[in-house]
C-alpha cells in the first residue's frame, strides 16, 4: 500500500533526476557540493510546508485498547493513561476552558437566524454584531459559554453543536410543516378536483335524461332544424363582444406596460440607492476601524506618557533632593570657611604678637611659638587638604548637575528649570572660585608662616 502511494512521488524524482543528466551531459550539478546541512533541511522544511499548504491535513492519534490484541476488549486504564500522555486530555480541557470555536458575525447572522428569526426586525439596516447579540440572547442558552469580539462570535466547546442540533430541530420543524402544508394544498386541490367531476357527471347525467326525454317531441325536432339558422346572429354577437373585449385588454396592456416601465425605473434608483447605501456603510465601517485603531493607539501613546512623566517626575525628586544635599552640603562648607577665618584672624593676631614680643622672649619661648606655629601650620595644610578634597567633590558634583541639565533640557526642555539649574551651577561655580581664592590666600599664608618660621630658627640658632 506505501509503495502504491508513494509511486507518484518516486516516478517524479526519477524524471527530474533523468531530465538533469539529460542536460549536465552526466556531470554534476552546478553548485551541489556546496550545499550545507542548514540549507537542505531549510529547502526540506519549504517543501513540506508548500505539501501541508496544499492540502487539508487531519490528524490521527492510534490508541492501543489491550495489550493482548483481543478485539472488542477495552482496556479503560490503558486507554486513560495513552490519552493523557499524549497531549489529548490535555487538549480537551485547554479547549473546554477557553474558546476554540469562532464564526464571523455575519456568517453566524445567515446561518443561525433561522433559530428565531423574529429577533431580528426586518426592513431596516442592523449591524451583522448587534444583530447576532440579539439573536443570542433570545435562545434558551448558557450566556457564559460565548464571548463577541470585534469581527467574531467566540463560543466554548460544545456550545456550537448545540446550536448546530437547534438549527437541525428547527429545519426538521420546518420542513415538517412545509410537507404538511403541501399534502393539504395537494389534497385540497384532488378534493377540489373530484368535486367537480362529480358535480359534471351529474350535469351530464340530467342532460342525457333531458334529452331522451325531448328527443322524439315535434318541437324539438322543429328547434333543431331551427338552430343552426340562429348560429350567424349569434357569431355577430360574439364578433362584437370579442372586439370590445379587444379593446379593453389592449387598453389593460398599454396601461401594464405603462406601469411596467415606471416600475423598471424605479427599480433602478432604488439599486442605485442601495449600492450608494453599501458604499456609504462600508466606508463608515472603515473610518470605524479607522478611528478604533487611532484610538488604540492614542491609549497606548498615553501609557507611554504617563509611565515616561512618571520616571521624570522620579527623576526630578531625586535631583531635588541632590540639590538639597548639596545645598546642606555648601553650608556646612561656608561655616567651615568661617571657620578657618577665624582661625586665621587668630594666628594673624598671634603672629603679630609673637613679632611684638620676638625680641623681648627668650630662646625656649620661641621655640614653643615655633612649635605652635608649625602645629599650626599643619593644621592650616590639613585644612587645605580638607578644602582640596572639597572643591574636587564640588567639581564632580557640578559636572553631574551639568550632564543633568543637558539631559532636562533634551527630555524636558523647562526653560524654568534649565534656568533654575543654571542659577545653581552658576551659584556653584561662584562657591568654586570663591573657595580657590580662599585656598590661594591660606597658601600663601602659609608660604607668609613657613617664611617667618625660617626667621624664627635662624634668630634661634643666633
Amino acid at each position: 500500500l506505501l509503495a502504491t502511494l508513494f509511486a507518484n512521488y518516486a516516478g517524479a524524482d526519477s524524471v527530474q533526476e533523468s531530465g538533469g543528466k539529460g542536460k549536465g551531459g552526466g556531470g554534476k550539478k552546478k553548485g551541489s557540493s556546496f550545499q550545507t546541512v542548514s540549507a537542505l533541511h531549510r529547502e526540506n522544511l519549504n517543501k513540506l510546508m508548500t505539501n501541508l499548504r496544499s492540502t487539508h491535513p487531519h490528524f490521527v492519534r492510534c490508541i492501543i485498547p489491550n495489550e493482548t490484541k483481543t478485539p472488542g476488549a477495552m482496556e479503560n486504564p490503558l486507554v486513560m493513561h495513552q490519552l493523557r500522555c499524549n497531549g489529548v486530555l490535555e487538549g480537551i480541557r485547554i479547549c473546554r476552558k477557553g474558546f476554540p470555536n469562532r464564526i464571523l458575525y455575519g456568517d453566524f447572522k445567515q446561518r443561525y437566524r433561522i433559530l428565531n428569526p423574529s429577533a431580528i426586525p426586518e426592513g431596516q439596516f442592523i449591524d451583522n454584531k448587534k444583530a447576532s447579540e440579539k439573536l443570542l440572547g433570545s435562545l434558551d442558552i448558557d450566556h457564559n459559554q460565548y464571548k463577541l469580539g470585534h469581527t467574531k462570535v467566540f463560543f466554548k466547546a460544545g456550545l456550537l453543536g448545540l446550536l448546530e442540533e437547534m438549527r437541525d430541530d428547527r429545519l426538521a420543524l420546518i420542513i415538517t410543516r412545509i410537507q404538511a402544508r403541501s399534502r393539504g394544498v395537494l389534497a385540497r386541490i384532488e378534493f377540489q378536483k373530484i368535486v367537480e367531476r362529480r358535480d359534471a357527471l351529474l350535469v351530464i347525467q340530467w342532460n342525457i335524461r333531458a334529452f331522451m326525454g325531448v328527443k322524439n317531441w315535434p318541437w324539438m325536432k322543429m328547434y333543431f332544424k331551427i338552430k343552426p339558422l340562429l348560429k350567424s346572429a349569434e357569431t355577430e354577437k360574439e364578433m362584437a363582444n370579442m372586439k370590445e373585449e379587444f379593446a379593453k385588454l389592449k387598453e389593460a396592456y398599454a396601461k401594464s406596460e405603462a406601469r411596467k416601465k415606471e416600475l423598471e425605473e424605479k427599480m433602478v434608483t432604488l439599486l442605485q440607492e442601495k449600492n450608494d447605501l453599501q458604499l456609504q456603510v462600508q466606508t463608515e465601517q472603515d473610518n470605524l476601524c479607522d478611528a478604533e485603531e487611532r484610538c488604540e493607539g492614542l491609549i497606548k501613546s498615553k501609557i507611554q506618557l504617563e509611565a515616561k512623566i512618571k520616571e521624570l517626575t522620579e527623576r526630578l525628586e531625586d535631583e531635588e533632593e541632590m540639590n538639597a544635599e548639596l545645598t546642606a552640603k555648601k553650608r556646612k562648607l561656608e561655616d567651615e570657611c568661617s571657620e578657618l577665618k577665624k582661625d586665621i584672624d587668630d594666628l594673624e593676631l598671634t603672629l603679630a604678637k609673637v613679632e611684638k614680643e620676638k625680641h623681648a622672649t627668650e630662646n625656649k619661648s620661641e621655640e614653643d611659638k615655633v612649635n605652635t606655629l608649625t602645629k599650626a601650620k599643619a593644621k592650616l595644610e590639613q585644612q587645605v587638604d580638607d578644602l582640596e578634597g572639597s572643591l574636587e567633590q564640588e567639581k564632580k558634583v557640578r559636572m553631574d548637575l551639568e550632564r543633568t541639565k543637558r539631559k532636562l533640557e533634551g527630555d524636558l526642555k523647562k526653560d524654568f528649570e534649565i534656568s533654575q539649574l543654571n542659577g545653581k551651577i552658576e551659584d556653584e561655580q561662584a562657591m568654586s572660585a570663591q573657595l580657590q581664592k580662599k585656598l590661594k590666600e591660606l597658601q600663601a599664608r602659609i608660604e607668609e608662616l613657613e617664611e617667618e618660621l625660617r626667621q624664627s630658627g635662624c634668630q634661634s640658632r643666633c
